[in-house]
């Protein structure tokens, strides 16, 4: 019996997957996207490179820019004057926290301040427009103003801050029957005064209290 002949199979051509039409538009696609996707990349990071050196460059302008502007040192020119109503918002800023920022007549106390043109004195900048009060010294006779609200008011604050029992009794005496003899001194100025200031300020205030004893016995 005859063989039946052997069947050569036919391999066809294998094409790689690529090479298909289909396949060609997918690897362009996926080509570009790659290759866009890249060099955004490398424009983000260049981009951002770039940016990162800008800032330190205005880094730098900006810190010599304030080292050539500001060495440290502020030159102001200092005055004494004698308080007066102009004086009253200043004034009383540097007085808010004189209780321990309690709640009480403080625009009656800076009134009294600035009605007693005699004795006192402010710290302003020599021709400033603002007008801003730096330091405020001044002395008040609590038997003089002991009618008034504002030193009802302080002497309470004083009493109940006393919780020595050995001195309330001598407090209270001064606050009450000697307080024509007692002298309140108000002394307040901004944090960064120059301290040089201040024993002028001091000298002032105790030939103003002399002066003003000898023209009013009542102070």
């Amino acid at each position: 019996m005859p063989q039946e002949p052997a069947r050569h199979h036919r391999l066809l051509p294998v094409r790689p997957l690529t090479f298909s039409p289909f396949a060609r538009s997918v690897a362009r696609v996926a080509t570009a996207y790659l290759v866009k996707h890249h060099m955004h990349d490398a424009m983000q990071q260049s981009a951002g490179d770039e940016f990162k050196e800008k800032l330190k460059n205005v880094d730098r302008q900006s810190e010599s820019s304030e080292d050539e502007e500001f060495d440290g040192v502020v030159q102001a020119d200092f005055a004494f004057f004698d308080p007066k109503p102009d004086d009253f918002h200043g004034v009383k800023t540097l007085l808010q926290s004189y209780l321990n920022y309690k709640q009480w007549d403080l625009s009656g106390f800076v009134d009294l301040i600035l009605g007693q043109i005699t004795v006192g004195t402010v710290v302003k900048l020599e021709d400033d427009e603002d007008n801003g009060v730096f330091s405020i010294i001044t002395a008040l006779n609590l038997g003089r103003y002991k009618d008034h609200k504002c030193i009802t008011e302080l002497k309470e604050f004083l009493l109940n801050i006393c919780h020595e029992k050995d001195k309330i009794g001598n407090l209270r005496s001064l606050l009450g029957v000697e307080a024509q003899k007692v002298g309140l001194l108000v002394s307040q100025c901004v944090v960064n005064l120059p301290p040089e200031l201040l024993p002028p300020l001091y000298d002032a205030l105790f030939d103003e209290i002399s002066w003003a004893t000898e023209d009013d016995v009542r102070f």
